[in-house]
């Protein structure tokens, strides 16, 4: 038997009031998903231990089999195993946005999805300017990069607020705070006569773009040990395929394959055809393939529900379709998390999911969506426990 588990992330959402009280995914033309809750299990599941935060490292560990209120210990530090950094005893790692800041306010959590070939050369003058032994800047993949801190554990005592919770609001009391945060605030207020006078915010200021304006320095922690890799828990060899450094990193932890496949990105330009194919041609010499897509959550955090609803009707069309070909492959299709469009971030809320193949029987639902997952009845208290339910169902 084979496995693929499929994350539309942050998918799930509220009811809109302004599309007749229907969700995301009821909105979707998303014949696949559907014929899949006709025939697999449907229900709701836990993502996020309660006490802690809805993020995508949380869920998404919860979604791979490991339960978050054990294995967490921050993100930054996975995110900068994805880039192949082994933080030091006493390195701390941190979440480095680039954002763009007017007026007081957050314009843009992610400075208008700044592209690699701009960011990584303002990283390079950051690492100039403000770097030295203790401090160093890392470049991650667009906006998403990272910043470590030689003997920072004190870092770690900062109350830090994720940008895209922000979006559009004053950023005034949403800076860093607390024991620890004096070091990361300097590092934000700086940086800010560095991007103001950079090449590349020129470049896109005469483009029309959003300019970098500073960094935005979160979800920090130290580095992580004693994580049981996916072949010890579950006796299966598995591969990730993600458009995003977090993905990358906990598939690096656990000891999976990171699969590169062209194409795949962290937007709406996701070459969708692509990763499905990816994942099927993993199959060959995997057990089991995660498939992650970022794309509905970033639409979900720029409350941008056409893109949003297009995304989800993008991964039924060209890789869900590919996946129903296989009979003997099992798939588990759910979000991480809810992104809604009215709030722009992330709830703690149950999501949908479904169990499709070879052992799996339908259990009622007409439809894959939030409210179909409710009305089966079926509600899994600890996401982490699916992963065994798919491989181990006879």
């Amino acid at each position: 038997m084979k496995y693929a588990v499929v994350i539309p992330d942050g998918a799930a959402d509220w009811p809109l009031e302004d599309r007749g009280g229907k969700t995301c995914f009821e909105l979707a033309r998303k014949p696949n998903m559907d014929a899949m809750a006709r025939e697999g299990r449907v229900g709701l599941a836990s993502t996020v231990p309660e006490g802690m935060e809805p993020s995508s490292a949380c869920a998404c560990m919860s979604i791979m089999g490991y339960d978050p209120a054990v294995y967490f210990t921050g993100r930054g530090p996975i995110e900068a195993k994805s880039l192949g950094l082994q933080l030091e005893e006493n390195e701390v790692a941190f979440r480095c946005n680039f954002v763009t800041i007017e007026a007081g306010k957050m314009r843009s959590f992610n400075a208008g999805h700044i592209s690699d070939a701009e960011s990584h050369p303002i990283i390079e003058t950051l690492n100039a300017e403000l770097g030295n032994e203790q401090i160093r800047f890392r470049p991650g993949v667009g906006y998403r990069h990272i910043l470590t801190i030689k003997n920072g554990l004190d870092c770690l005592g900062a109350e830090c607020t994720p940008p895209h919770d922000i979006s559009d609001q004053p950023v005034a009391g949403k800076l860093p705070t607390g024991s620890g945060s004096e070091l990361l605030l300097e590092l934000m207020e700086k940086s800010k006569a560095v991007l103001e006078n950079h090449l590349v915010n020129a470049e896109r200021r005469n483009a029309g773009k959003l300019p970098a304006s500073t960094i935005w320095l979160f979800w920090g922690g130290k580095g992580i040990t004693d994580f049981p890799s996916f072949s010890e828990r579950f006796g299966l060899k598995a591969s990730m395929t993600s458009g995003v450094g977090l993905l990358e990193g906990l598939a690096s932890l656990t000891g999976m394959t990171v699969l590169k496949i062209a194409g795949v990105t962290d937007n709406i330009d996701n070459d969708y055809t692509a990763q499905g194919e990816g994942t099927l041609k993993a199959l060959e010499d995997h057990d089991l393939v995660f498939a992650h897509i970022e794309a509905p959550d970033e639409s979900g955090h720029e409350a941008l529900t056409d893109e949003k609803i297009k995304s989800i009707e993008q991964i039924d069309k060209l890789i869900i379709s590919q996946l129903r070909t296989r009979d003997d492959l099992r798939v588990l299709v759910m979000p991480d998390h809810p992104t809604p469009i009215k709030i722009r971030t992330h709830v703690r809320e149950p999501v949908p999911f479904v169990l499709w193949g070879p052992g799996f029987e339908g259990n009622g639902a007409q439809s894959f969506s939030e409210n179909s997952g409710k009305a089966t009845g079926l509600f899994i208290e600890h996401g982490h426990d699916l992963i065994g339910m798919m491989t181990q169902t006879k």
